[in-house]
């Protein structure tokens, strides 16, 4: 937890910016549409809300969203003028910078209709990161949320992503602790009230090992089978949890 974390009012106000966008792009979202319009949707949002995107230049990040698709697991690259298309799995990531408070969130949507399995993979990801923040409370462990997150991907033979994990959000974008989709009860760092974490499963219909494509930042299933991705912001209360980016 930084030292100069902001206030739950502020961390709110920044998730509710957030989740504006997120669900501007969900709505906008259909074959046809390209990529760069959705990232320049989002940037102006974020823009005339008074904030300020989180990714744009972050590490160099040329992008104020990545979008992910079919087997692209995060970080997808959108700046090109490239339509989505029926079929497709679709990832939006997002963060906004408002004040200080930074939040961070995504989610998978089908662009029209998708496979049984694709469906599935969308379903378990999504209740994955339910079971996950169902765990999150002060005195709870990294651990405990790695092992209920985990625990639904075997459930339904989904791959669970190792390679990327979540972490603690709210002054900067990455901070403490890293918060991995796999793990063992009890173990790993022990949450405190006032921490902001961003919780964020990807799972994978086929194995699990990812690389990164040749443009430097989209992250890829080495088999190129789909994936998912979804993720809150949430605080840590002393009996539960908030979330800040419910849209």
């Amino acid at each position: 937890m930084a030292k100069n974390s902001p206030s739950l009012e502020q961390m709110r106000a920044s998730g509710r910016v957030l989740a504006t966008v997120l669900s501007a792009l969900k709505n906008t979202a259909k074959p046809g549409v390209s990529l760069q319009t959705l990232d320049k949707l989002a940037h102006k949002m974020i823009i005339e809300a008074g904030a300020t995107p989180a990714f744009l230049g972050y590490n160099g990040f040329p992008s104020s969203i990545c979008i992910s698709i079919n087997s692209e697991v995060v970080h997808g690259l959108p700046n090109i003028d490239k339509p989505l298309a029926e079929g497709q799995l679709v990832s939006f990531d997002c963060g906004v910078i408002l004040n200080g408070a930074v939040t961070d969130a995504a989610f998978t949507m089908p662009i029209g209709r998708v496979s049984k399995d694709a469906i599935k993979l969308l379903e378990k990801t999504s209740e994955a990161l339910y079971a996950g923040l169902d765990q999150v409370k002060a005195g709870a462990t990294t651990g405990d949320i790695g092992s209920a997150i985990e625990e639904v991907a075997h459930g339904a033979n989904l791959g669970v992503v190792k390679d990327y994990a979540g972490h603690g959000v709210g002054a900067t974008l990455h901070e403490d602790p890293s918060i991995p989709n796999f793990g063992k009860r009890g173990t790993g760092s022990i949450l405190m009230a006032g921490m902001y974490l961003a919780i964020e499963p990807m799972f994978v219909l086929g194995k699990a090992e990812t690389e990164i494509a040749d443009d430097g930042w989209t992250v890829q299933t080495v088999d190129r089978s789909l994936a998912a991705h979804f993720e809150h912001t949430v605080a840590v209360l002393e009996n539960g949890y908030e979330i800040l980016t419910n849209f």
